[in-house]
């Protein structure tokens, strides 16, 4: 069946909910449904992020959250691709890709200069992912400070 990909509504928390929570775990985070719904609908709701949600059939396979950004720099907006996941289930049968261009054309119709994500070094899957729909490691360097 055809993959399809729309940008997430209000309506469509609940069906992001397990998988923005799986998507956490992922990163060694404890489960907590109820911080995804709030984060989610917080988000959403204020319109702080964009969520692309990728489905087969009606079936949520996974999502993609940008968030806005502004480079001083190049005086433009940059879309920030924070957030990728597919279920398990369903990765390397092409959600993930389509999530990409989605995110890509969405970015690109907002008039952005760019969109750019970061992962782990160690992420090589996710790294082959992103080489192989055409992204390129750049020659920044991110660097980070805990603020609690």
């Amino acid at each position: 069946m055809k993959i399809t990909v729309r940008q997430a509504e209000l309506d469509d928390v609940d069906a992001l909910v397990p998988l923005f929570d799986a998507y956490r775990q992922f990163y060694d985070q404890p489960s907590d449904m109820t911080r995804a719904r709030n984060w989610l609908r917080a988000r959403i709701g204020a319109n702080e992020s964009v969520v692309l949600l990728v489905e087969r059939d009606g079936q949520a396979l996974g999502f993609a959250q940008l968030y806005p950004m502004y480079s001083s720099v190049q005086t433009a907006r940059i879309w920030v691709l924070n957030d990728l996941y597919v279920v398990p289930e369903e990765r390397r049968l092409g959600a993930a890709t389509a999530l990409l261009k989605a995110a890509i054309e969405y970015a690109r119709d907002d008039g952005a200069r760019r969109l750019q994500l970061e992962t782990g070094r160690r992420n090589l899957a996710a790294r082959a992912l992103y080489q192989a729909a055409g992204w390129q490691e750049d020659d920044t360097q991110w660097y980070s400070v805990p603020l609690n």
